[in-house]
């Protein structure tokens, strides 16, 4: 099994964070993969989409959000749809970095 890019989150830090953090941070990947994919960079748009993935699901193994685990799958089905497969939801980048700033924010608004 390959070295997780996120070792230090691995680790055990990344439960430490809420929902709206773990989801946010994805949400910076993705906005990483559709900077690259604008730029024509195919290497760095997939390795912002598999750091994404990881970060998936790095938050499905979080026990804390057993109840949760449908609707995380869902947005990792979605993200994979688009970068991977036929796009049969029909997102678009800027839908998805829709769905994933509001957590981004919402994270930022708990923290104060």
């Amino acid at each position: 099994m390959p070295e997780p890019t996120h070792a230090d989150l691995a680790g055990g830090r990344w439960r430490e964070m809420s929902l709206c953090e773990q989801l946010g941070n994805i949400g910076s990947e993705i906005s990483r993969a559709s900077i690259a994919r604008g730029a024509g960079n195919q290497v760095r748009m997939l390795k912002a989409v598999d750091r994404a993935l990881e970060l998936f699901d790095l938050t499905l193994a979080d026990p804390k959000l057993a109840g949760r685990r449908r609707e995380i799958c869902r947005a990792r089905e979605v993200v994979c749809d688009f970068y991977y497969g036929d796009n049969d939801y029909a997102s678009d980048e800027e839908s998805l970095d829709r769905y994933f700033r509001f957590f981004a924010i919402a994270a930022r608004a708990l923290r104060k």
